[in-house]
């Protein structure tokens, strides 16, 4: 073979060898793991903000049951006064402000980020090393803090936990009647309405049977007044919501009100199970007591709902959007990262408040959570404006309507 011939072979097996290489290569790019692992990557960074903020939650929960024999070394800082002021309920709202503080630090960092291009993505979506030694110094700070300052943060957190608990109301009023909406529309109307009508009986015999159980369960005898009160109060709301919804003006079918009605239910049933534990009126709690492994699952369970909720809601920037806004395109982020880190935020004193029970100066029992009279009408009263919010939504358009044709005429 010439010369030029075995050329001619050695650059034709370089081609080959240089376009499976290429090819290799554009699968690895195609590939999930790729797409998880190189570059920015926005959808798997907000697991990564969830998994911080749930490792954030066990840590304020260590540092309220167990901390007393694990952080003896709190007695040589400053702020904590032989260990009393960093332990227990301010133990909790010390983690509890430097989770605030990450997370409200990342909101003034990423809000207003629109595009993929923008930098605020890349430190949104990577610079991993750099916002973990960040966390943990805004989780080692706030133990250096004067206990008047801390005490100051619990007071606020107040109002920064009522307002997570009105962003999550809106957002899953807002699914329900972004799914009822969608069930109705001319696409699905026809195809789905007997899945539609399962559904709906469904949810509403579901709440039914709820209320039956809470019943049984909470009101044990007739002088368990206040628990009648809020159950039949609960029953009442729930026919006066499918009243309203199957009103002629409005024409929102029962499934909007069947899954609102499961919603109101899981809230008076928070709300009773937030009852201490020493009422006679409390039987379910007088069970839980005689079962340790009953406590550590349910409050395994409520850990996780609290970190489920937070990266839902977190995720659902365009439920506070009353306007409809112009189309996503490609290069637009998948959700919004400022309210993203501001629900976080706002979640750091919600999760404060449930390990606390709404007050700084309550002893919590080991492996509790939202227990107290105070997390019972917070649930309450959240169960009571989550209906008002349910109503104004179904007759806000006939508002808006009647006052669009008053102007035209």
């Amino acid at each position: 073979m010439t010369n030029a011939g075995m050329e001619g072979l050695g650059s034709n097996d370089d081609d080959n060898n240089s376009s499976s290489s290429r090819e290799r290569y554009t699968f690895m790019g195609d590939s999930c793991c790729a797409r998880y692992c190189l570059g920015p990557n926005p959808s798997m960074a907000r697991f990564i903000y969830a998994l911080i903020f749930l490792v954030t939650c066990l840590l304020a929960w260590t540092i309220r049951d167990y901390g007393r024999n694990a952080l003896s070394e709190l007695e040589r800082l400053k702020g904590c006064h032989g260990a009393r002021y960093c332990l227990g309920a301010e133990g909790v709202l010390r983690i509890s402000s430097g989770c605030f503080l990450f997370f409200f630090v990342m909101f003034l960092s990423t809000v207003g980020t629109k595009k993929l291009e923008d930098s605020r993505n890349f430190w949104h979506s990577e610079w991993w090393p750099a916002k973990i030694i960040i966390w943990i110094g805004f989780m080692v700070v706030p133990f250096f803090m004067p206990s008047a300052f801390i005490e100051l943060y619990g007071k606020f957190a107040h109002f920064g936990a009522g307002a997570f608990l009105m962003i999550q109301l809106i957002s899953v009023i807002s699914f329900i009647t972004w799914l009822n909406d969608c069930c109705q529309s001319d696409g699905y109307a026809r195809r789905c309405r007997y899945q539609v009508m399962v559904l709906s009986v469904a949810a509403y015999v579901a709440s039914i049977l709820g209320i039956i159980l809470m019943y049984l369960w909470y009101v044990p005898s007739a002088s368990c007044r206040l628990n009648i009160l809020f159950i039949t109060l609960t029953l009442v709301l729930l026919q006066f919501m499918t009243i309203a919804s199957k009103h002629s003006k409005v024409k929102a079918g029962f499934l909007a009100p069947g899954l609102m009605g499961m919603y109101i239910v899981y809230l008076c049933w928070s709300a009773l199970r937030s009852e201490p534990q020493t009422e006679i009126c409390n039987k379910k709690a007088a069970v839980a007591t005689s079962a340790d492994w009953l406590i550590i699952v349910s409050f395994v369970i409520a850990v996780l709902a609290i970190v489920i909720a937070t990266f839902s809601t977190g995720i659902d920037s365009k439920c506070l959007q009353f306007r409809k806004t112009e189309a996503d395109s490609e290069d637009d982020v998948p959700y919004g990262y400022g309210f993203f880190h501001f629900v976080f935020a706002m979640g750091a004193m919600y999760f404060a408040m449930l390990f606390v029970g709404w007050n700084a100066h309550n002893t919590m029992q080991k492996w509790t959570i939202d227990v107290g009279w105070v997390s019972t009408w917070v649930r309450i009263v959240n169960e009571w404006v989550a209906i008002l919010v349910y109503i104004w939504m179904l007759v806000a358009p006939l508002i808006w309507k009647s006052t669009r044709q008053a102007d035209s005429v």
